[in-house]
């Protein structure tokens, strides 16, 4: 089973997916306030066992997504992580040594059929698709063959960028990554039980149907093992940190000329065992 982080009349709750709506299970455990709480406590198999006696709460249309983790400590963000994506930069390397990350802040994202938000400050938001690993068991210096048991589930996301704002300053992307709202997460949690879930498996990004990005996660230039060992080398992974793990090229800015977002744009991002997660555009009020 699958579990979302929705909200009902204002109020936040989390629970089981089904076809029909969601099995709410965060009234059932009050010792655990989010969806965190639960991986902290390694109990979504817990919460998948006591989901299967339960009848739905909350109907398809009753409630609104929030982003799977809403309080993550972490999330980090791997750039130009696909051979393609790497060639655009043109600048004669075949592959960078070490993999390029940033931080997103967990008020950045919205969740599943939340639109987009294009800020006042441009007119340039674009998309980017992309396979998020929530970590399950935490540490420092985890050895690669050991990292994907460190795994506690995937997601969706869509890593919504502001083109002209990375480079607002010399060196840096934060900018540029972290407007309210430009990006999404989710629809949901896919529990992580087997690595046959995240080594090779197709990832693509449609815009009003159009696919845009297509590509497998076997060719990442840094597969998902080798991420999360290099990025526990310098910092502790705890569980409910996101790394969202890199988006194939195809984004909007590498048109000639360039396609931005705009009101009214549907995107879908769609990972191979994972789901769809879909989204608007809205402009900032």
């Amino acid at each position: 089973m699958n579990f979302s982080t929705y909200r009902v009349d204002g109020n936040q709750y989390y629970g089981g997916v089904t076809d029909m709506g969601m099995i709410a299970l965060s009234p059932k455990f009050p010792q655990w306030e989010t969806l965190r709480n639960v991986i902290e406590a390694g109990a979504l198999d817990q919460l998948e066992q006591i989901a299967k006696d339960q009848e739905i709460t909350h109907a398809n249309g009753q409630f609104s997504y929030d982003i799977p983790v809403p309080d993550p400590e972490k999330i980090i963000c791997v750039g130009v992580n696909f051979p393609d994506r790497n060639a655009e930069y043109k600048d004669g390397v075949d592959a960078p040594p070490n993999m390029s990350l940033f931080i997103r802040f967990a008020r950045s994202f919205v969740g599943h059929q939340v639109a987009l938000t294009r800020p006042k400050a441009s007119e340039q938001l674009d998309y980017e698709g992309e396979i998020a690993v929530v970590i399950g068991t935490g540490g420092r210096h985890i050895e690669e063959n050991d990292a994907l048991d460190h795994i506690a589930a995937l997601t969706l996301c869509n890593e919504g960028t502001l083109r002209d704002w990375v480079r607002h300053a010399k060196f840096n992307v934060t900018q540029g990554k972290n407007f309210d709202g430009s990006g999404s997460m989710g629809p949901y949690l896919v529990p992580f039980k087997n690595p046959s879930q995240i080594v090779n498996i197709s990832l693509q990004t449609r815009v009003n149907g159009d696919l845009r990005q297509d590509d497998r996660t076997g060719r990442m230039l840094f597969p998902v093992a080798r991420q999360i060992a290099y990025i526990s080398t310098f910092t502790t992974l705890v569980p409910g940190d996101v790394i969202v793990t890199g988006t194939p090229t195809g984004a909007g800015a590498r048109f000639d000329p360039p396609v931005f977002l705009k009101p009214g744009d549907v995107i879908e991002v769609e990972a191979e065992g994972i789901g769809v997660l879909q989204n608007g555009v809205a402009d900032e009020q």
